[in-house]
Parts: structure tokens; C-alpha cells; sequence
């Protein structure tokens, strides 16, 4: 029996699929950034400033093998999502397949590879001394369960391309429950700090991708069991998708790196207040973050169906929802920038920090956004590779000369600058872009085919792990 999709994006109103999509994404994404806001709050408790340090230099690090999975997840995302479309059940299994199999072995490679040299790559965002002993230990606990996550985000990938908003949440929500219980049991009661925070983080996404697979799984049947001559043939067109993805979203952590190097010339207090800020953020803006992947089903099914004009609808409603999301919850961060500040006992340069942020910097989200929307066009419109070139731009040249500008004019606070002002330049690059795309929808490789039952019909029954 045919498994349906749960909502077609190809009817109904699209900004209130939009809607949807966006704050039941983001409840599961604010739930996992909020735990991380409190692994800061509870580390920043044990009173050493050099912690709060340790663990922004981590996250630098594993923000790449993340990026990794992301970018994936993406991919999944897209090929799923357009299947769905096109009304094609086994395709839509088999790619979701695949790429769950490549998520698993880069998630082996990953912390092969970066374990070894965890001192060095520390040392290139300039973590050192004590600091930097705290972060490889954080990290050797962490980066081996990156397999974990990669499952996880493919999964609830998939189940967002089937439209199941609601189950595509919960494994984020369980995941951070676990992480927000364990938390303060391992670094207080068991006296095990920041490895404590670490430990629960493994225990974490471990739930997580149990729950984010079940659902696929039991409800759906997204998954077929894997065979190598299937990951094979699929490959090609996953790697068309993932490969930009994956160096796209990798572009986030350079630039998060590059803006890391830049403030610790300014001592650990510039770097906490940054973590603080890079932690927070994500729990404030988490629906403009999950807009993304949100709205990229919503794209991927309409083009997979033809229906062009609805894409474009789709693209400007997302614009809008960002708009409206930006101006109400920076009106509310400038209003509530003291208390903020002192939830983390924030002094000197970090509170300072803090305070800009809270300030004009928050509107500078819109751009982060806009990105975000113009990114899902790309993946899903077959241009993954406007993706990679704007957020490579993004992270480089909009990141690099106008922080460093910045610092020199400002200071620490010039950093932050620089790094908005690089957001808004490269948001006007990606949505001209998007737009040029969207008009011309024939430029797209990845134009749906249409096939008659009977095409429709030769062409399952050659693939190899049809149901």
C-alpha cells in the first residue's frame, strides 16, 4: 500500500504551511539550543571564567562535523521532498536510504580524522594553554557520537519532506529533556563539570535518533534496508545535492572560526561574552535558524509537481515571516538586554558584549535569514552550488576583512559589527540570485520529469529495494 505524505505543500495557504513548518521546526531546534544556553549557564556556575572559554572554543570545532550532518540532512531533505512531488514512493525510500548510509560512514570518518588533531585545530582558533586541555577533553567525548546525530538529522529530514511537522519536533524535544536532566546531575551531583555537560550531550542525541527513526520508520516506511548496489546507483544524485550542501554549511563554522580567532585577541572575557551571545542567539532566533530546512519541503514538493508560481509565493512568504519574527523579538531582547546580562553574572567586556548584541546587532538576523530562505531555493531548485558560493562569500569576504576593520575601528565590538555587516551584503547577493532562479525555472537540472503510469511504473520496478 502507497504511503502518503501527512500535508501537500501543493495546495492550501503557503504562509501558514510556512508558519507551520517554522515554529514546529524550531521548537525542536530551541529546545536543543536552549540546554546548550544552560550547559553555559551551569559551567559559567562553577565560577571559572576559562570553562565558559573552553566550551565556545568546542563548539567552534564541533559546529564543523554539525555542518556536516546538516548538509546531509539537506540533501535527504531535498530528494525526498521532491519525489513526494512527484508522486514517486520508492524513490523517495530509496534516496532517504542512501544518504541515511553516507551519514553513518562520514560520521566514522569524522572524528577519526579530528581526533588526532584535535591540539591543532584548537590552536587554529586560538584556543591555548589550560583553555585549550579543557576543550580537547570536551571534545574527545563529543565528536565520537557524530554518526549518532548524522542519523538523527536525516530522519527528521525525511519526515519533514513527508510533512509530518509535529513528529519531525519530537526528537529534538526528547533529546534535549534527556540533555536538561542529565545536565545538572553529571556536572554537579557527579562532580563532573564540563565532561559532565559532554556526557549528557552523548546520552542526548542517542534518544534523539531513536525517536527521529522510529516514526520514518513505523509510520512511514522512509527506510529500506540498506544494499550496496542501491548506494551506489543513488549516489550520484545525492552527491549532486550533499556535496555543495555539506561545503555551504561547512563555510558556517569557517566563519565562526575566523570571528572566534579575531576576539580572543581580546582576552577570555571578549571570547565568553561571544560564547554567551553564540548560544543564545540560536534559542532567540531558533525559527528564523530552522526557516531552512523548514521551508525547503515546501519548495521541494511544489517544484517536484510543476507548480512554479507557487515556489515563488513560497519564497516572499518566508522573506515576510522573517521580517515579522526579527522586529518582535529584537524589540524584546533590547528590553530584557540587563537581565540577560546578569543570568550570567556578565561584567566588564563580556556584559559590554552583550549589550551591543541585545541592541541594534539582533535586527541584523533579518539577513541571516534571508540567506536561509535563498539557501533552501537553491538545495531544492537544483542550484546547490548558489548555496556553497554565497555562504563561502558569507564566511570569507563578508567575514574576514570586515572584522578585522572592525576590531581595529571598535574593538571587540567591531568584531560583531563587521560580521553583521558581511550578513547584510550577502543577503542582497542571495536573493537577487534566488529570484533570477525562481523566474527561470527551465535553468533547473533537477526539473521534475513527468512520466505517464506506465514510464511511472518501468522505472520502480528497476529499482532495487522497492517495496
Amino acid at each position: 500500500m502507497a504511503i502518503q505524505a501527512k500535508t501537500s505543500f501543493t495546495s492550501g495557504n503557503l504562509f501558514r504551511h510556512v508558519s507551520v513548518m517554522a515554529f514546529t521546526s524550531s521548537i525542536g531546534l530551541m529546545a536543543i539550543f536552549a540546554v546548550d544556553l544552560i550547559d553555559i549557564i551551569f559551567i559559567s556556575m562553577l565560577g571559572q571564567e576559562s570553562l565558559a572559554a573552553a566550551a565556545g572554543y568546542a563548539s567552534t570545532l564541533m559546529f564543523f562535523a554539525s555542518a556536516v550532518n546538516i548538509g546531509l540532512s539537506i540533501a535527504a531533505g531535498a530528494l525526498v521532498a521532491k519525489a513526494i512531488g512527484a508522486d514517486n514512493e520508492v524513490d523517495a525510500r530509496e534516496y532517504a536510504t542512501s544518504v541515511a548510509v553516507i551519514s553513518v560512514i562520514v560520521g566514522i570518518l569524522i572524528p577519526i580524522i579530528t581526533l588526532p588533531n584535535i591540539d591543532f585545530l584548537l590552536s587554529l582558533v586560538g584556543a591555548t594553554g589550560q583553555v585549550a586541555e579543557m576543550a580537547a577533553s570536551y571534545l574527545w567525548i563529543i565528536l565520537p557520537t557524530t554518526l549518532l546525530s548524522g542519523m538523527a538529522m536525516t530522519a527528521v529530514a525525511v519526515l519533514r519532506a513527508y510533512g509530518d511537522a509535529n513528529r519531525a519536533m519530537y526528537p529534538s524535544l526528547a533529546g534535549a529533556a534527556v540533555n536538561a536532566v542529565f545536565d545538572p546531575i553529571l556536572i554537579f551531583t557527579l562532580g563532573f563539570g564540563l565532561e559532565g555537560a559532554a556526557l549528557a550531550t552523548v546520552l542526548a542525541r542517542f534518544v534523539t535518533m531513536l525517536v527521529a527513526l522510529y516514526p520514518a520508520i513505523a509510520r512511514y516506511r522512509a527506510f529500506a534496508i540498506p544494499r550496496p548496489r542501491c548506494v551506489m546507483r543513488d549516489f550520484g544524485d545525492a552527491a549532486k545535492i550533499a556535496i555543495p550542501a555539506v561545503l555551504g554549511t561547512v563555510a558556517t563554522p569557517v566563519g565562526a572560526a575566523i570571528v572566534t580567532r579575531e576576539m580572543a585577541q581580546f582576552g577570555s572575557d571578549a571570547v565568553a561574552g561571544m560564547a554567551v551571545i553564540n548560544r543564545m542567539v540560536p534559542v532567540v532566533f531558533a525559527v528564523v535558524l530552522a526557516l531552512s530546512g523548514a521551508i525547503g519541503p515546501i519548495f521541494g514538493q511544489n517544484h517536484g509537481a510543476g507548480q512554479h508560481k507557487r515556489v515563488r509565493e513560497a519564497f516572499f512568504d518566508g522573506l515576510i515571516f522573517v521580517a515579522v519574527y526579527v522586529l518582535v523579538m529584537s524589540a524584546l531582547l533590547f528590553l530584557l538586554r540587563e537581565p540577560i546580562a546578569d543570568l550570567f553574572d556578565a561584567t566588564g567586556m563580556m556584559r559590554s558584549l552583550i549589550f551591543i548584541y541585545c541592541g541594534p546587532l539582533a535586527l541584523a538576523a533579518f539577513f541571516n535569514g534571508a540567506i536561509f530562505v535563498s539557501n533552501a531555493s537553491f538545495n531544492n531548485l537544483g542550484h546547490p552550488m548558489y548555496s556553497t558560493w554565497i555562504n563561502w562569500g558569507r564566511s570569507t569576504l563578508g567575514t574576514l576583512p570586515l572584522v578585522i576593520l572592525g576590531a581595529s575601528i571598535w574593538g571587540a565590538h567591531g568584531v560583531l559589527i563587521g560580521q553583521a555587516i558581511g550578513g547584510i551584503i550577502f543577503a542582497g547577493i542571495a536573493v537577487s540570485l534566488s529570484m533570477r532562479m525562481i523566474d527561470d525555472p527551465n535553468r533547473s537540472p533537477l526539473k521534475p520529469k513527468f512520466l505517464c503510469p506506465d514510464e511511472r511504473m518501468q522505472i520502480m520496478s528497476n529499482r532495487c529495494c522497492r517495496s
